[in-house]
């Protein structure tokens, strides 16, 4: 093993899915505004005394049929589009180096029936600005640096499965001895030394070279899955020289004997590790495979699109009808947005077909044994209907678990959810989940769970109440067995840091904490901006990632807001707080609620509190239910 040690020496689509197809949906005239409110449908003149103009679309109408106290919006579609339109142009000047402004600037839209035209829009902007644009510089942001001055602890490779190593990271902790390069040496060529390590922080290991004892004075941070890291007896096998650092070389005359004694009885990284790094970064999808990927236009239908590139698992994929190749979307390929070619037929989803007739030369479906599976249902018995009651995180919002209902019931298992009092008149914004999602969950999971329910736009009737609120709609709420209640060990904490996904500019990936778990269900923060952009993530999300991620595959991090940043946000915090405020919301609730048999079918529940935000796991069930 020690062979190699020398104090001085030196190195020498398919056609059928074209065929399923859906017609655009055509906008409203732009010389007729309209307006729902609360039921009510206002038609005006324009020019008429008394009208107000909304700050999001443009749109005149009467002063009194607008949202809000302020009538600043002619609908809560346009409000969450403006509060969103905020937090991407503070995006925006991240990517530009620049501190963001005062007040948000709202991108002004035609009055469509889509609800995301203006989302889809300002996306469109932001790429064609992002092409000239410099990134923010990630100089001067050092993981190592962060975790060790705020004493940050951060999320173990392992609680990451779809990651490079996360299944099979091992015994890889601190004590682990490793062979690197020494940094502290004149010889002109290439030597190593052996090191231990003192932290782990994801993939990040903080390293002290073997003789400093406990003078961490040349401590420095690597990446473990890099390749200047190597078991111990590498050097051996390799014939590379093992030189102990300048700064120590005088403490012993036999440095074989002390590391011999030194590392008799500790670890090392397995011999075959680089091997299994270097497996697990192999993704089987490819550039020009041909996928079905929500529309991030309407988000109720999928449409085709061509992996343009791979990086980490993520692909950045092109919509087919794309000319320039810049209308794109970014996601992993395990996420549940992206399906094989004819999977929308096949469920009854609906799809927009693409104008090009046959694929281009080079461009191939996609294997659909490559994408994630979900969990097989039984339908045949009792099941999801339409009209059903639940909760849901907002795709559009996803800070917000809100009121929603069961609007269509595919094959497969999939549903498509509304979120009450705020979808689009044809359903643009329905959004699909599967029964299993951990994004749907039973009425009243956030009341136990002292989680703020968002209730419809529009409802006054306050606090909110399930039973007065299904009583009212004549609703009911959708069976609590149905939905799924496992909850893996899936090894967070409060506090951990990692890098993850702004799903509302999914390019990004982001210096991030967990600061709520509640069962499966974790509350992620973004490091130096305001909660108002915190996002409820699933556990098992292939948005999150460990610390080292993007560094080890070469994707660009976004470091934490500046301080200098945060004090210029400071400005605008009442601004987009105002904004926010502007949302029905219902009050956090304390107490366990009980509901009546109505609501569930004649069975009696006990709802059980939730998870200490302080608890990782909880006991694999959500509802358990009462006993006679």
């Amino acid at each position: 093993m020690f062979d190699g040690y020398d104090s001085c020496s030196e190195d020498t689509s398919s056609s059928s899915s074209s065929e399923e197809s859906e017609e655009e949906v055509a906008p409203l005239p732009s010389n007729l505004p309209i307006i729902k409110n609360n039921g009510q449908v206002y038609t005006y003149p324009d020019g008429k005394s008394g009208m107000a103009t909304c700050e999001m679309c443009g749109m005149v109408g009467v002063r009194d049929a607008f949202y809000s106290k302020t009538k600043r919006f002619c609908s809560v579609s346009c409000s969450r589009s403006y509060s969103s339109n905020s937090k991407k142009a503070s995006i925006l000047a991240r990517l530009q180096g620049k501190p963001p402004t005062k007040k948000a600037k709202v991108l002004q839209k035609q009055p469509l029936v889509a609800k995301l035209a203006a989302y889809a829009q300002y996306q469109a902007t932001l790429q064609n600005q992002a092409k000239t644009k410099a990134a923010v510089s990630m100089e001067g942001f050092s993981w190592g640096n962060y975790i060790n001055s705020n004493s940050f602890i951060a999320a173990p490779v392992t609680c990451f499965k779809h990651a490079p190593m996360g299944t099979c990271w091992g015994d890889i902790s601190e004590n682990v001895r490793v062979e690197v390069p020494n940094t502290d040496c004149s010889l002109p060529t290439k030597v190593f030394w052996i090191a231990g390590i003192v932290k782990l922080a994801g993939y990040n290991a903080l390293l002290r070279y073997e003789g400093f004892e406990n003078d961490p004075g040349l401590d420095f941070w690597c990446n473990v899955c890099g390749s200047d890291i190597h078991p111990v007896g590498w050097c051996a096998a390799s014939g590379k020289p093992l030189v102990p650092p300048r700064t120590i070389q005088h403490k012993y005359t036999n440095w074989k004997a002390f590391l011999v004694k030194r590392l008799t009885g500790a670890k090392t990284l397995p011999p075959d590790f680089s091997q299994k790094v270097s497996e697990s970064m192999q993704y089987p999808f490819k550039p020009c495979m041909r996928v079905e990927v929500v529309d991030k236009r309407h988000l109720c239908r999928t449409r085709v699109a061509v992996v343009e590139s791979v990086i980490g698992g993520r692909l950045r994929l092109v919509y087919e009808e794309s000319e320039d190749r810049t209308d794109d979307f970014w996601c992993h390929m395990h996420s549940p947005l992206i399906h094989h070619i004819g999977w929308s037929r096949s469920i009854g989803h609906r799809f927009k077909r693409s104008d090009i007739t046959k694929k281009q030369d080079g461009h191939f479906d996609t294997p659909p044994h490559l994408f994630a599976k979900v969990k097989e249902v039984d339908q045949s018995g009792e099941w999801f209907k339409e009209g059903m009651k639940l909760e849901a995180i907002d795709p559009l919002n996803l800070s917000t678990i809100c009121v929603a209902t069961i609007r269509k019931v595919l094959a497969d298992g999939f549903l498509m959810i509304g979120i009450d009092g705020s979808e689009a008149a044809d359903g643009s914004d329905w959004f699909c989940y599967h029964a299993t999602s951990p994004s749907i969950f039973p009425v009243g999971f956030c009341e136990i769970n002292m989680i703020e329910l968002t209730p419809p736009r529009g409802y006054t009737k306050l606090p909110f109440k399930w039973f007065d609120y299904l009583r009212e709609t004549g609703s009911i709420a959708a069976p609590v067995k149905l939905f799924n209640k496992d909850v893996p060990n899936h090894g967070f904490r409060v506090g951990m840091k990692l890098e993850a996904v702004d799903l509302m500019e999914p390019r990004l990936i982001c210096v991030a904490t967990v600061t709520r778990i509640i069962h499966r269900l974790l509350r992620i923060h973004f490091d130096g901006w305001e909660e108002e952009y915190d996002q409820w993530v699933d556990c098992e999300s292939p948005d999150l990632y460990p610390v080292g991620w993007c560094q080890l595959t070469g994707y660009q991090l976004q470091p934490p807001a500046s301080q200098s940043s945060r004090e210029s946000q400071s400005g605008s915090s009442k601004q987009k707080k105002k904004a926010k405020s502007q949302q029905y919301k219902g009050h956090k609730k304390m107490t366990t609620l009980q509901l009546k048999e109505e609501l569930i079918d004649g069975e009696d529940y006990n709802f059980l509190q939730g998870a200490s935000d302080q608890e990782s796991n909880g006991s694999a069930n959500f509802y358990i239910k009462q006993e006679p």
